[in-house]
């Protein structure tokens, strides 16, 4: 064969190499995980949201690409990675860590699939028109995470009740937190307490903030549901530890880590249905005939180690409605 034409048959080839490769991958779904936190605090969530896919059949790296796309705790990241994965053509996407999450993803694409999870009602947050028809393009799973601050605040109560003053730390940066505020304020206000707010965005605010708490006397503790808080787990209950702050959570892993109680849904359980949500739609359901998952039931959980060290005697009645006991 002449030079030239073996060359220019090379040519064809190297060119015709990527094509190639593209075309393995073309049978190949691709699955967007836009996320509000970090890999590290969210390494949990993302186990249980692969356990879910694998239910249906789909497994990373095997039959499905997933590609993660993380804001840190930074909600203003929020459209560009969602653009970025619309733009990659995923098959669907993930939106966790609140209303404001599904939001953006929302406001990226009306065509992909996605799948939410959120701790606020997707109805009234203008995500879906309802739960049993989520209509358009969503659906998912919500917690109720932050209806429940209420409850908890009834909670504190219960351990704590000749405690008046009660503390707040908030993440202003978090655009989820006025509808939190909205019921809590109300729970307070009808309990005859004072609420005491402090704010974090950083490990050097929340130093400064339980130092603030501890000058005014707190009789107890709310950390409002955030990624920031969440991926922060450690510093924040041993903070709560360091001033002896009795303190109730919206998420098991804190009571896990040390922290007093909890109050809320299982955030792992919620990835998982929406694993299980996404694998349905890869199979070709509609997000529209997918109702919202709703939490069958709310755990409550207690470390009775915390509550020694804090002085404190969980009343039986609050140990007898416990799904949790750390002893």
């Amino acid at each position: 064969m002449p030079i030239t034409k073996f060359a220019a048959l090379v040519a064809v080839l190297l060119l015709a190499l990527p094509l190639a490769a593209e075309g393995q991958h073309a049978g190949k779904p691709v699955v967007g995980f836009l996320a509000a936190g970090t890999p590290t605090g969210w390494a949990h969530l993302v186990a249980a949201f692969n356990e879910g896919l694998k239910e249906k059949g789909y497994t990373d790296g095997d039959n499905i690409t997933i590609e993660y796309r993380w804001a840190e705790g930074k909600f203003d990241r929020l459209p560009a990675l969602a653009a970025e994965l619309v733009n990659r053509r995923v098959s669907a996407m993930l939106a966790g860590g609140g209303r404001v999450t599904a939001l953006r993803a929302k406001e990226a694409t009306s065509t992909i699939p996605i799948i939410f999870v959120m701790g606020n009602d997707p109805v009234q947050g203008g995500i879906v028109n309802s739960l049993g028809r989520p209509s358009g393009n969503l659906t998912g799973v919500t917690l109720f995470s932050a209806e429940l601050g209420a409850k908890r605040l009834e909670l504190l109560k219960e351990l704590v009740p000749n405690k008046a003053v009660i503390g707040l730390v908030e993440n202003p940066r978090n655009p989820n937190l006025p509808s939190f505020m909205q019921s809590l304020r109300e729970a307070v206000r009808v309990g005859g307490q004072q609420l005491i707010v402090v704010r974090a965005t950083d490990a050097g605010e929340l130093e400064a903030a339980f130092a603030t708490l501890a000058k005014e006397k707190v009789g107890a503790l709310l950390v409002s549901p955030d990624p920031f808080f969440n991926t922060n787990r450690p510093l924040v209950v041993s903070l709560s530890a360091r001033y002896r702050i009795p303190t109730i959570y919206t998420l098991r892993d804190y009571v896990l880590a040390g922290g007093l109680i909890s109050y809320g849904s299982s955030f792992p359980g919620a990835y998982h249905q929406a694993g299980i949500y996404v694998g349905r739609i890869l199979k070709g359901d509609k997000p529209a005939n997918l109702p919202v998952l709703q939490p069958s039931k709310f755990e409550l959980v207690i470390n009775l180690k915390t509550a020694t060290a804090l002085g404190l005697t969980i009343p039986p009645s609050v140990l007898v409605r416990a799904d949790l006991v750390i002893e």
